[in-house]
């Protein structure tokens, strides 16, 4: 009985990381590190190497999602400073931005037997037609 290994080797440790660095592409990784595709493709066969391979794909969705929440309140800032521009066009995107921006509860996930309260309610999508009469009221409170 073969004995199976129990970690990756420093090449393809190193392989991993250089492909999650973000400076080079596959192919330039490949050949920095000397490995040749039908290599490469049996490590991608490799449950050890495609375990280590997703844990970084989830660490990098993590990474920009903390990101992305970390520049979330000067974004919404902005867009709000927006409404007020003197180009009615932009002022009117923004405001249609910030019309149809999700509820911050809306990836919120509800726990069985746990009963929406109307805090925990989402929001309803507001119809063009009322988007556009809030627009109008907006307008007329600015004039």
């Amino acid at each position: 009985m073969a004995k199976r290994r129990k970690k990756l080797s420093k090449k393809q440790l190193a392989v991993i990381d250089d492909l999650f660095s973000g400076g080079l592409d596959e192919q330039a990784v490949l050949e920095k590190h000397k490995v040749n595709r039908n290599i490469y493709n049996r490590w991608l066969a490799d449950g050890l190497f495609v375990s280590e391979f997703d844990n970084k794909i989830i660490s990098a969705h993590r990474q920009s999602v903390v990101l992305i929440a970390k520049y979330a309140p000067l974004a919404a800032a902005k867009l709000v400073q927006l409404t007020e521009s003197e180009k009615e066009e932009t002022a009117r995107k923004a405001c249609m931005d910030i019309i149809s921006l999700p509820a911050l509860h809306d990836k919120r996930k509800v726990q069985p037997g746990e009963l929406q309260t109307t805090e925990t309610q989402l929001p309803q999508q507001l119809t063009e037609q009322a988007a556009g009469r809030l627009l109008a009221a907006l307008a007329d409170e600015k004039k």
